[in-house]
C-alpha cells in the first residue's frame, strides 16, 4: 500500500491456529467473500457447462416431481389442502426439499472434491460446503419464481405473504449448512458417508411434508414431528402462499433446531478442520 506522503506500506497477516472450542470466525469468512463467489460460480458453471437441458432441468425436475405427486399422492392429502390447489401445495414442498437435498448432497463431497485445494492453499475452508449450499439456493430461486408462476395459474390470489417467501428459503439454506457442515467434515475421515446420505435423504423425504400436510397427525405426535427443521419450512411456504393458518409452533420449533444445527456443525466443522490436510 502506498500512503499519504508516498512511502510504501506493507500489510502483515498472521495465521495462527484458533481455538478447538470456537466457531468459525466470521470475519474471515467475510473478507474471504470473493472467493466464496468464485466458488459459487464455479459450481454453477461446472454443472450446467455442456448440458443439454441447462437451466431449464430445474424446472423439468420440479414440475416431473409434482405431476408425479399430484397423481399418486393427492388423494392421500385428503382436504387438508383445500385453501391451495394440490399441485401448488405439492411444488411449495418440492422447492426447499431440492434445496436441502441437492445442498446436502453437494456439501457432503466438496471437501473431498476439493483435496487439492484444501491441501496446497489456506483459506477458511467452511467456505467449500457453503459454496456448495450457496450454489443450490439459486437454483432455489428459480424454483420458487416457478411456483409463484403456478400458484397464478391455478388462481391463487397474490397476497403481502408472497414477500416472506425468499426468507422462508434462507431459512431452508441455513439448516442446510449445518448439516452440510457436519456430514462434509465427518466424509473426510469416513468415505462411506457419502453413500450413506443418499440413503437417508430419500428417507427423509417421506418423514417430511412434501407430498401430505402435517395435520394428518394428531397430538402429541404432531409436535414431535415438527422436530425436523423441513416441517416448519414446509408447512410455512405453504401459509406464505395463502394457504391455512400461520405455523407458529412449527417455525418456532424449526428456528430453534436450525440454530442448533447451525452453531453445532460449524464448531464442529472448526474443531476438526486443522486435521483435513493431513487426512486428505
Amino acid at each position: 500500500m502506498i500512503g499519504a506522503g508516498g512511502e510504501a506500506r506493507l500489510r502483515t497477516f498472521v495465521i495462527e491456529p484458533g481455538s478447538d472450542r470456537a466457531l468459525v470466525d466470521a470475519a474471515e469468512l467475510w473478507r474471504s467473500r470473493e472467493l466464496l463467489y468464485l466458488l459459487v460460480w464455479r459450481d454453477l458453471r461446472v454443472r450446467y457447462k455442456q448440458t443439454l437441458l441447462g437451466v431449464s432441468w430445474i424446472f423439468l425436475q420440479a414440475a416431473l416431481a409434482t405431476l408425479v405427486f399430484s397423481l399418486f399422492f393427492s388423494g392421500m392429502a385428503g382436504s387438508s389442502t383445500t385453501h391451495l390447489p394440490y399441485p401448488v401445495f405439492a411444488l411449495a414442498g418440492v422447492v426447499p426439499w431440492m434445496l436441502f437435498a441437492n445442498g446436502v448432497a453437494g456439501g457432503t463431497t466438496s471437501l473431498v472434491l476439493n483435496e487439492q485445494l484444501v491441501r496446497r492453499v489456506y483459506f477458511p475452508r467452511y467456505l467449500i460446503p457453503l459454496g456448495a449450499v450457496l450454489a443450490g439456493l439459486v437454483d432455489a430461486a428459480l424454483g420458487l419464481g416457478f411456483l409463484l408462476l403456478l400458484a397464478l395459474i391455478y388462481g391463487v390470489t397474490p397476497t403481502a405473504t408472497w414477500f416472506l417467501l425468499p426468507l422462508v428459503l434462507g431459512l431452508c439454506a441455513t439448516t442446510t449448512i449445518g448439516v452440510a457442515a457436519i456430514l462434509a467434515a465427518l466424509n473426510v475421515r469416513f468415505r462411506d458417508v457419502q453413500y450413506v446420505v443418499p440413503f437417508f435423504t430419500q428417507i427423509l423425504l417421506f418423514l417430511s411434508p412434501v407430498v401430505y400436510p402435517a395435520a394428518l397427525l394428531s397430538e402429541p405426535w404432531r409436535s414431535v414431528y415438527a422436530l425436523n427443521p423441513l416441517v416448519g419450512v414446509m408447512e410455512a411456504m405453504r401459509w406464505a402462499l395463502g394457504g391455512g393458518t400461520p405455523p407458529w409452533l412449527a417455525l418456532a420449533l424449526t428456528v430453534l433446531t436450525t440454530s442448533l444445527l447451525l452453531v453445532g456443525g460449524s464448531a464442529f466443522f472448526h474443531r476438526t478442520e486443522r486435521e483435513f490436510a493431513d487426512i486428505l
